[in-house]
């Protein structure tokens, strides 16, 4: 039976992870922050603030086949509002916290024997969108990060990312909120409608398990085309 970590799996796209992991059969502790969670007979939630230290590790099992981490922020402003502390604190979330969460748990993922990381990025790393200047210097870095690490991981551990477009989960409520707003959204990407939380984790949980174990540093983009598609 495989052990899997979800960082982030109280919610959204996290959430759906875990249910398709726990679908396979797999072992799974999950982390949340505010979105408290009942244990089930195969995940295990564990408090996590992604401000602070990882859990005891303790929390963790001693051999881990995949780890996955999934919070993150959506702050889309003009780039002449923004200060270096909004940097910062975009960077904190989406890069260093990952940082520290491979780095404290990567002598459990290398004891798999085929072990995955995968890191979450997004289509605003491949296209040019205005007020993404925040999300898409973090991601960007979250991308390079990733190649690097598969890179110096390998052949122990496979690393990779998923790039998701604009996906219909809680983070992305306030941009989906009225009909018009989701209307005009679906109508940027070409096979016009919003992505699910499931069509997202399913390529996760791909990029997860064994069934990619020939796929290392790679991003893989879901996101209904709109990455490489015109509209």
């Amino acid at each position: 039976m495989k052990n899997y970590v979800v960082i982030g799996g109280s919610s959204g796209i996290g959430a759906a992870i875990v249910d398709e992991l726990e679908k396979k059969g797999s072992e799974i502790v999950a982390t949340y922050q505010t979105n408290s969670k009942t244990d089930r007979q195969h995940v295990r939630y564990i408090h996590c603030d992604v401000g602070n230290a990882i859990p005891d590790m303790e929390e963790f099992p001693e051999i881990i086949d995949g780890l996955v981490y999934c919070p993150g922020v959506i702050n889309l402003t003009p780039f002449h509002r923004l200060k270096e502390d909004d940097f910062m604190d975009d960077y904190r979330v989406q890069v260093l916290r990952a940082v520290s969460i491979i780095r404290s748990l990567l002598d459990r993922l290398k004891k798999s024997e085929d072990a995955s990381i995968v890191l979450f990025s997004t289509v605003a790393v491949q296209r040019g969108f205005t007020f993404h200047s925040l999300v898409s210097a973090s991601k960007g870095a979250v991308e390079g990060l990733m190649r690097s690490l598969a890179a110096e991981l390998a052949p122990a551990v496979r690393v990779n990312a998923v790039a998701p477009s604009l996906t219909d989960t809680n983070l992305s409520w306030k941009f989906l909120n009225t009909e018009e707003k989701r209307n005009r959204q679906a109508g940027n990407i070409p096979l016009k409608r919003i992505g699910t939380a499931t069509e997202v984790a399913k390529a996760a949980v791909f990029l997860l398990t064994p069934q990619s174990s020939w796929v290392t540093g790679q991003v893989m983009h879901v996101d209904g085309g709109h990455s490489s598609l015109l509209g």
